[in-house]
């Protein structure tokens, strides 16, 4: 628009209506559910509104093509605000009851940078599995606290609801320069920075899902030749994997998680679950579940 003076006119109604909104529901083995939520009501906007909703698109697709998901997955396509209360209005009783961790969608199709806003309580499995991810793919990733909250982690997180939502972004709302301008388009949002959003939201979902508490079974250190696990030529490559698989050993008492191992062996869950696999295929770990 050209500068100057310009006359508007606001054609709208106050009277009773509706609001509607998407939801998509995918059972696991379990009635432990995790929340997936990104709005839909400003649509002229790229980053700051249809990044969320084609990650979200693209991470329901992912989910659907699992053989196995662990979790039910609660996946809501709703208005900002006035969509994440009406949400709630509706089921908080069964989300209280059933969500154990859960992400806010929005903002995550660029390629400046990641951003991590955390829940209110800030330590709970979304947080931490948030943190895990962006620690290990972008280590200068950009870490806000709750006060600069803006979006649907107010109403998720608000006193008396407490659900455990967090939010994984690229550039932060309020924070890139073409935040709400109509420079907020696709010469912004690029298919590398929807990607890169998908991989750190899919990996924090996978961080989830393949979490548990795994026990050894053999009291001292096992004998790893006999069953085929020590290497029988030696390089850098295979003394690495051996020491894993010990120092895995060594911390599973079954009451650290594999995020919890993860942690503290330095390797990010998703390098740990096929080592966790590999010795639970040998007899030497069992899974206590979370």
């Amino acid at each position: 628009m050209q500068p100057g003076r310009y006359h508007a006119v606001v054609d709208s109604v106050l009277a009773p209506g509706h609001l509607n909104y998407g939801e998509l529901v995918l059972p696991g083995s379990n009635s432990s559910e995790i929340l997936i939520s990104t709005y839909i009501c400003h649509p002229s906007m790229a980053n700051n509104e249809l990044s969320g909703p084609v990650v979200t698109t693209a991470i329901a697709r992912w989910l659907m093509s699992l053989p196995h998901r662990k979790y039910t997955y609660r996946i809501v396509f709703i208005p900002e605000t006035i969509g994440s209360i009406t949400y709630l209005s509706r089921n908080l009783s069964h989300l209280k009851q059933n969500v154990i961790a859960g992400f806010n969608v929005t903002c995550i199709g660029d390629e400046r940078c990641y951003s991590y806003l955390p829940s209110r309580a800030g330590d709970t499995l979304s947080d931490r599995a948030a943190l895990h991810v962006l620690k290990h793919i972008a280590p200068g990733f950009k870490k806000y606290t709750y006060l600069s909250r803006r979006s649907d982690e107010r109403q998720y997180c608000a006193p008396g609801v407490d659900l455990p939502i967090a939010t994984i972004m690229r550039s932060k709302y309020f924070e890139y320069p073409e935040y709400h301008t109509s420079l907020d388009n696709l010469s912004l949002v690029t298919p590398a920075g929807l990607e890169g959003g998908f991989i750190a939201l899919q990996r924090a979902l996978e961080v989830i899902e393949c979490n548990r508490r795994p026990q050894g079974t053999v009291l001292c250190e096992p004998q790893l030749g006999k069953r085929g696990l020590y290497p029988t030529i030696s390089s850098k490559t295979t003394s690495e994997m051996a020491n894993k698989m010990m120092d895995m050993i060594a911390y599973s008492d079954g009451q650290n998680s594999l995020l919890d191992i993860a942690e503290v062996i330095g390797i990010p869950v998703w390098e740990l679950e096929p080592i966790y696999q590999t010795l639970a295929s040998k007899g030497l770990m069992v899974d206590l579940g979370i």
